[in-house]
């Protein structure tokens, strides 16, 4: 077995590096570990620096999987990239996608006697990446109310704040175009725009259920659930992940998705951003590899 940097976050509480170590004594049974503790990107990058031809496996969730990717993509290294995953975060949203287990021992077997599978990457056009998923509207609001809720109400502040989100929606009026179509436009409200690579988002809600990082292609759902009982039947199908059949719900796949109007907030493997009038993503089809069941 090649050796293994495992990559982790300095801020992980007990309980992350009590799965954290259970992880790492599979791991140690048949390959040489070495754990990286970093908190920025320049520790981040420093790592990566040294990492030489050792596989790089991630001990976090999706911002630690999208800090990791991102250093690799702007450091050009993410063609000859295999990546393991711990899934040891809050949400763990990618590795339900690709049915890595949330087991901390089982995903360390899966590092090694899994198989390396190419995974599709979002890009926009200032470089930054999405990994699983990026919002607009009441998706990026329920993102922020979500991350502004975590240190209170651990896992289950993401409900909490699409809870809150649906109570209080953000609607937004956007142009969304795919492959260069125009699909909505700015003459009626949208209560939110979902870019999907994955499949889920906040701890295992579908929101794009039909999403495959390994096809090439974003799913784009664009939902006018904008009243006040199309909203609790919208949020009710969210629950039974059939939200995406209902007649004011647009579900599609594209290879590039563009994003105008508002002004607009955007959340992106949990990362906040914004206030924006335009972005585009595109999906580089295969640009690293993970090691999969």
């Amino acid at each position: 077995m090649d050796p293994l940097l495992v990559i982790t976050n300095s801020d992980a509480g007990t309980a992350d590096e009590e799965n954290l170590g259970a992880a790492l004594a599979v791991l140690r049974e048949r390959a040489s570990v070495e754990v990286a503790a970093t908190s920025n990107p320049g520790e981040l990058d420093g790592v990566l620096h040294r990492a030489g031809s050792r596989r790089i496996v991630v001990a976090g969730g999706d911002g630690s999987l999208h800090a990791v990717l991102s250093a690799l993509h702007r450091r050009r290294q993410l063609e000859r990239t295999v990546l393991g995953l711990l899934p040891l975060g809050t949400g763990n949203d990618f590795a339900r996608g690709v049915d890595v287990p949330l087991d901390p021992e089982e995903a360390a077997r899966v590092v090694l006697d899994g198989t390396p599978r190419p995974m599709d990457l979002v890009v926009d056009e200032v470089g930054e990446i999405v990994v699983n998923s990026v919002h607009v509207g009441a998706g990026a609001e329920a993102s922020r109310r979500g991350a502004s809720l975590k240190e209170r109400f651990g896992k289950i502040a993401y409900p909490v704040g699409a809870l809150l989100t649906a109570v209080d929606p953000a609607v937004v009026r956007v142009r969304v175009e795919i492959d260069g179509e125009v699909v909505c436009d700015l003459d009626r409200p949208v209560l939110m725009v979902a870019v999907g690579n994955g499949p889920s988002v906040g701890g295992g809600t579908h929101l794009t259920p039909e999403a495959d990082p390994e096809d090439g292609q974003v799913d784009v759902l664009i939902s006018r659930s904008t009243g006040p009982l199309a909203r609790v039947l919208y949020a009710l199908r969210l629950g039974f992940a059939t939200h995406h059949h209902r007649e004011d719900v647009t579900y599609l796949r594209g290879r590039r998705v563009s994003v105008s109007g508002g002004p607009f907030w955007c959340s992106a493997d949990g990362e906040i951003y914004g206030p924006e009038r335009q972005r585009t993503w595109h999906v580089e089809p295969g640009a690293y590899q993970m090691v999969l069941p």
